[in-house]
């Protein structure tokens, strides 16, 4: 399958309701496409993205993020957010953008560190009673694997990424050294 290097335009429905254009008109949009609701890894790399959102916004970059589960589903695990969420179920998306899904998510030696971080935090969490269980069965399974993209406001894909391992993906400091030094704001 080739993968896009642009993307028609379209509008988006986050799971709020409120409309996110891809591509953005005013700023690059980091798309990115992680696994389902409640995923403790996803959950990991969602908080190094919000506790540094700051300095992503500063660099005019939008955070779009796809997950392959109902928007019920996400609601109880992603009102937190200062990102745009979008549920993506019947994973057009996914496959739009050559996301894939393999047993190498999770059998990868590579994403087991990540994977006993995020499972002990979420564990903690839910038993303190600060955010549900993640699912044991989670819509869409649980092999999905990671992806970005960063598009530029005129529909380009400037760069992309996917992943090879549950915890694959782009830190904010390799997001942030893709951001042209014009687009800083």
């Amino acid at each position: 399958m080739a993968l896009p290097t642009s993307v028609a335009a379209r509008t988006l429905l986050t799971i709020t309701g409120v409309e996110v254009p891809i591509p953005d008109p005013d700023c690059l949009v980091h798309l990115q496409f992680r696994r389902f609701a409640g995923c403790p890894v996803c959950n990991l790399h969602l908080r190094s993205i919000v506790a540094r959102h700051a300095e992503i916004t500063a660099a005019n970059v939008r955070e779009v993020i796809v997950f392959h589960s109902h928007a019920d589903e996400l609601r109880k695990y992603t009102d937190d957010l200062p990102l745009d969420v979008i549920a993506d179920p019947d994973r057009v998306l996914y496959r739009e953008f050559g996301v894939e899904s393999a047993p190498r998510a999770l059998l990868d030696p590579r994403g087991w560190p990540a994977i006993a971080r995020a499972v002990a935090h979420d564990l903690r969490a839910a038993l303190r009673g600060d955010r549900p269980a993640p699912p044991s069965r989670p819509d869409g399974g649980s092999l999905g694997l990671p992806a970005d993209f960063l598009i530029a406001p005129g529909g380009r894909v400037m760069a992309s990424k996917h992943g090879s391992h549950v915890y694959d993906q782009w830190s904010v400091d390799e997001l942030l050294a893709l951001v042209p030094a014009e687009q800083l704001r």
